[in-house]
């Protein structure tokens, strides 16, 4: 009798024994499921690639080349990354309707999952820059005037002071910057399109983009900008101006020399 009350177990042994179990079942979650959340996320990228590549045979391949390489009739797409296809077929500009000095915007015919993928599938050719989540081009406590002096130092000269846009050689432009969002604001600024030189985090970090954004975006708002001079002329700047003195001003002179002209060859008749 003494030997078995011996071996009799504690009562809260069968408790100790349940939370050891679930421990062990909790650790082994904590080992596979990562694994399994990576393994979905590359398999659904898989998916996406390969979306991608039929999108990309039938609206991209006649130009930039079944691999992206590029022809005589588009350039490779070869380290482009995924934020350049973003804002190319965001904005209308991919795919071109026809060849030109500068590909115009115009109304995009995908969806924003088509461009995904499409996005996927190009950025496989090679790594290049990553199309920005919300959080790095939301200009949410931005200093807009920051963003006012890195725009004049390193956009006015092309976008023009107000964003208005302006000609550049050989009949290329620098688009208005009116009605561009912010996402494809940021993204130019990474990639670079057409003649736009690309401002990588190097050369000017994510904040400092943000800034520029929140500038832009106070320059298109009625209620904060305004022309203290009166009419804004387009806000082209001294063109415009100038042109408004030259038609108006030299017709208002010519208009009262014939004026005086009449009144004078009248008073030497009577």
């Amino acid at each position: 009798m003494k030997k078995l009350s011996a071996r009799r177990r504690h009562p809260l042994a069968a408790v100790v024994v349940l939370l050891l179990a679930l421990a062990a079942t909790g650790g082994l979650y904590a080992a596979f499921a990562p694994a399994d959340k990576a393994q979905a996320d590359q398999t659904s990228q898989s998916l996406a690639i390969e979306e991608g590549k039929k999108l990309y045979t039938v609206g991209c391949a006649s130009c930039h080349g079944t691999g992206g390489q590029g022809t005589t009739d588009g350039p490779t797409l070869v380290g482009v990354g995924s934020a350049a296809v973003d804002f190319q077929v965001a904005t209308g500009r991919m795919p071109a309707q026809q060849p030109g000095a500068q590909v115009p915007k115009k109304k995009n015919i995908y969806t924003q999952a088509q461009i995904d993928q499409l996005a996927a599938y190009v950025a496989s050719f090679g790594a290049g820059p990553i199309t920005p989540t919300e959080k790095q081009y939301s200009a949410k406590g931005a200093d807009i005037a920051n963003g006012g002096d890195l725009f004049r130092t390193n956009c006015a000269q092309c976008h023009n002071f107000t964003g208005k846009g302006g000609a550049l050689t050989d009949g290329k432009y620098a688009p208005t910057l009116e009605g561009v969002s912010a996402k494809h604001i940021y993204e130019a600024m990474q990639t670079g399109p057409q003649n736009m030189p690309s401002f990588p985090d190097g050369v000017m970090p994510e904040k400092e983009k943000q800034d520029v954004i929140a500038y832009v975006e106070a320059m298109n708002d009625p209620n904060e900008s305004s022309s203290p001079g009166g009419l804004s002329l387009g806000g082209l700047g001294p063109v415009s101006e100038g042109l408004f003195a030259w038609v108006f001003g030299l017709g208002a002179l010519i208009a009262v020399a014939v004026w005086v002209a009449a009144h004078t060859a009248k008073a030497k008749k009577s």
